[in-house]
């Protein structure tokens, strides 16, 4: 089972999410994920596997892309999903 403590977010990611206005729907995201409830952001390891990356759902179109140490969950970009 994961626990993830923290999330941490680069400066370039805040800034992405700023410019398309997506800063709630992140912080909903990070909310869930600091909860424990994993499914409802679709928080995934991304193949392949041994890149140790992972990803969760802003929202429909767009993912965040994350690196897991330990506890706490690196955001290290955001993704349009659907381009």
């Amino acid at each position: 089972m994961i626990v993830i403590q923290s999330i941490r977010i680069s400066e370039v990611s805040i800034e992405y999410l700023k410019k398309r206005r997506l800063e709630k729907q992140y912080l909903k995201a990070k909310k869930l994920i600091l909860a424990g409830r994993f499914s409802n952001v679709d928080l995934k390891i991304r193949e392949p596997k041994k890149e140790r990356i992972w990803y969760f759902r802003i929202n429909k179109q767009f993912r965040a892309l994350c690196e897991l140490e330990w506890d706490i969950l690196y955001v290290l970009a955001i993704d349009n999903h659907q381009k």
